[in-house]
């Protein structure tokens, strides 16, 4: 990855995952990547991929299976007109 020194690691691996998830790579019930994987796949440490993870859950765009893994939520319908 290209790093932006002046982003956080954590902020700029979250918009990755976030930015597949709105392109529809990852869609809603679609299994995250570990925190594992992100390490492998981005270099960052562990601890900031568990922060990715949480922060991914606590922001509503994915929810924990615990023992199972991280998975996309069901994100809400957009609103119709009329």
């Amino acid at each position: 990855m290209d790093w932006q020194p002046e982003i956080p690691r954590w902020r700029q691996v979250y918009a990755l995952v976030e930015e597949r998830i709105d392109s529809g790579m990852y869609p809603p019930g679609t299994r995250l990547p570990s925190a594992h994987d992100l390490v492998v796949e981005t270099g960052i440490g562990q601890v900031t991929a568990k922060r990715v993870l949480r922060e991914l859950r606590q922001s509503g765009l994915a929810y924990m299976e615990p023992g199972i893994g991280t998975f996309v939520a069901r994100l809400p319908e957009p609103p119709t007109g009329g």
